[in-house]
């Protein structure tokens, strides 16, 4: 349905008319210079573009005092002596004659891109705004935020669309305590901020920043915060892409994003360009540095659990203790035994020597962007398909002496249909590994699953992925040569035990209920993928995999954040026609279906992925900021 960008040039009118350098740096060419940004990288001409319209009274006082926004208009007849003083009546904050039309276009904006989002015109947007708002509060400018652009925008959502489940992510730098004053009674907005804090030190200077305000009232819970206390925020513009590409397969995908600090005019431009691009289903460039955790980003994770685990129950889960297993105490299911409360820590096992992930994760080698986003290779083009317009069907095939000699070894391959389909996916490999197409589907007998695998690892592997990432679903056995060297990490989803032959080589059983497989997902899938920085994704659905279709596209979508979107997806051939439709969708930048209602994990899958968070700790930092699905 596309991508809006809701702009207005008045929006650039407002200056500080006095020397204050606490204020001059929010200026005017905030706007420009990521206007121009984005033009120049062709992705304004890619948005439909409206022109933001100013906020009425009464949507204005859908969170501000009729007194508030009286006092706000008279600043358009003000001097320069009168502005001033009015200015120093509040906390970093210049009032223009241009104010007052400035912030009400800056909060329409907010609310034509909640009114296209969900209208259904435009799937997501970003509303590009000043003054920003998350600061203001109900009679009070704070910050250089006038009108609580997008506390406006969710009341609004909920009065005429009738929302009752919002979610406001707040990765601004600064935290925004308007917000949550405005929201933190009520359990129909659940705000989470990520911000700056340093134990109280960092502006705003408020105690009620820190992870242990959590709301009041029927709002406890439906407040998080997550205050870092040492440093900087370190969040690079790529993080933006990736933090805006986990947001999209929420809600059907219905994102608003809008703009409110940022005053690094380079930074600020290109975190707004990857905002826009991840918005518009481009996939997201890869994290560069090592993927380790620092210690007081970790204690703060752990404040902000503990401060949320009396409202969400799967939090209250993650304090178990995991216990080792061994063959003998499986049970019949192949699953680990109880976990005994007050049991001993788990220690990692002990593999075949590896090299450590610092050794390996230096920064990704990927080819230029492609020009095809997203191919389908069926052994036969396939009619009914339902696909979005520039996703094609593939018709090549790699020459038939090479598909011969990968299938040599291989004797369910040796039949003509697995020949055509590995000849096809062969083919379509190549030219992601060329970089001539992104990410694609192939097809291949259930019979030849496992020996499809098999080449399709070989071939990206000698093909010039240096690191390849498999995840494996259903009844597909690891690949008997498949090397411990650090070149792969193979994940399969569906073994019959929870077991990490090595750091390389980890096996789960298929999660029974959609909370386990989304506990699956966020507590181990995702860590250990972040943190082997993979630059090929393989996904695998095998025999018996069990996955319905959103399930399947939910994982697919999320593993769109590895690689720069480098993901092929490998089917059963009695499964594609509906399956392949859905994939490609996703695979193409379109938000997954929804699972439906969700469920807490059982307690065998918290078991089992408790188990292999013990035992793969010590070598995966990551997975110590891996997470539960939260579920009140």
């Amino acid at each position: 349905m596309g991508t809006a960008l809701v702009y207005h040039e008045d929006m650039t009118a407002t200056r500080l008319l006095w020397d204050d350098p606490e204020c001059e740096i929010e200026r005017p060419e905030r706007l420009t210079a990521a206007l121009d940004r984005l033009r120049q990288r062709g992705l304004e001409q890619r948005c439909l573009r409206l022109s933001a319209r100013e906020a009425s009274k009464e949507e204005l006082g859908l969170v501000h005092s009729p007194e508030y926004v009286s006092l706000v208009r008279k600043t358009q007849v003000l001097g320069e002596e009168e502005l001033q003083a009015l200015s120093r009546q509040f906390d970093a904050i210049y009032f223009h004659p241009s104010t007052f039309h400035c912030a009400r276009l800056a909060a329409g904006a907010g609310l034509q891109l909640v009114d296209a989002v969900l209208t259904g015109t435009v799937q997501n947007g970003l509303a590009l705004v000043r003054p920003p708002g998350h600061h203001s509060q109900r009679a009070a400018a704070n910050g250089f935020c006038v009108f609580n652009n997008v506390a406006i925008a969710a009341a609004h959502a909920k009065q005429k669309h009738g929302l009752h489940r919002i979610l406001i992510v707040d990765w601004d730098v600064h935290h925004g305590q308007g917000i949550q004053y405005l929201f933190e009674d009520d359990p129909s907005v659940l705000y989470f901020s990520w911000h700056r804090y340093e134990h109280g030190r960092f502006w705003p200077f408020l105690r009620e920043s820190d992870a242990d305000a959590v709301g009041r009232g029927q709002g406890l819970g439906f407040t998080v915060n997550l205050p870092w206390n040492q440093g900087q925020m370190q969040a690079t513009p790529e993080c933006f892409a990736h933090l805006t590409q986990l947001l999209q397969v929420l809600a059907g995908g219905r994102v608003c994003a809008m703009l409110e600090g940022g005053y690094h005019l380079e930074s600020l431009a290109e975190s707004v360009c990857m905002t826009v691009q991840t918005l518009l289903g481009d996939p997201a460039p890869p994290l560069s540095g090592p993927m380790v955790p620092c210690q007081s980003a970790l204690e703060s994770i752990q404040s902000a659990r503990a401060a949320q685990a009396p409202y969400w129950k799967s939090l209250q889960l993650q304090d178990a203790t995991p216990v080792p297993t061994s063959p003998s105490t499986h049970s019949p299911e192949g699953r680990p035994p109880p976990l005994l409360p007050g049991g001993p820590m788990c220690k990692a096992a002990a593999p075949a020597p590896a090299p450590a992930p610092s050794s390996f994760l230096d920064q990704p080698c990927l080819c230029p962007a492609p020009s095809v986003r997203t191919t389908v290779a069926l052994t036969a083009p396939d009619t009914t398909l339902v696909l979005p317009p520039d996703v094609i069907q593939q018709e090549g095939s790699a020459l038939r002496e090479e598909t011969e000699a990968w299938a040599r070894p291989h004797k369910s391959l040796a039949r003509e249909e697995a020949l055509t389909a590995l000849g096809k996916l062969l083919y379509l490999l190549d030219g992601m590994l060329d970089g001539q197409v992104n990410s694609g589907i192939a097809a291949t007998p259930a019979s030849a699953a496992a020996a499809t695998l098999d080449v399709a690892i070989q071939r990206g592997l000698s093909h010039g992925a240096q690191r390849l990432l498999c995840v494996a679903l259903g009844q597909l056995d690891r690949p008997p040569d498949l090397a411990h060297d650090g070149r792969t990490l193979w994940l399969n989803i569906g073994g019959k035990e929870a077991a990490a032959l090595s750091m390389f080589h980890v096996s789960t059983p298929l999660p029974v209920m959609t909370g386990g497989f989304l506990s699956c997902i966020l507590g181990l899938v995702l860590p250990l993928a972040y943190g082997f920085q993979p630059d090929l994704v393989l996904v695998a659905l095998g025999p018996g995999h069990g996955l319905q279709g959103p399930h399947a596209a939910l994982l697919s979508a999320m593993l769109r954040g590895l690689a720069g979107g480098r993901v092929l997806a490998l089917l059963e051939e009695d499964s594609t026609p509906q399956l392949a439709g859905i994939l490609a969708r996703v695979l193409h930048g379109e938000a997954p279906p929804s699972l439906g209602p969700s469920s807490m994990a059982s307690p065998e899958d918290v078991q089992a992925l408790m188990y292999l968070r013990g035992q793969l700790e010590p070598q995966w930092k990551m997975l110590q900021v891996g997470a539960f699905t939260p579920q009140k």
